[in-house]
């Protein structure tokens, strides 16, 4: 049964590496969502000034 290899050996970091990968994406997409959130706040003032 030496064979069977796991795809996945949690024993060098892997734990450490995935905690750290899930935290960018998550900061990623909290940034890009506050940044949709503020261009939207901008755009909605200058119609305002404009009227």
């Amino acid at each position: 049964m030496q064979y069977l290899i796991p795809f996945v050996d949690w024993t060098n970091g892997a734990i450490m590496m995935t905690l750290i990968f899930g935290l960018v994406i998550a900061g990623l997409v909290g940034f890009v969502i506050y940044f949709i959130n503020s261009a939207g706040k901008k755009d909605a003032k200058n119609k305002n000034k404009e009227a």
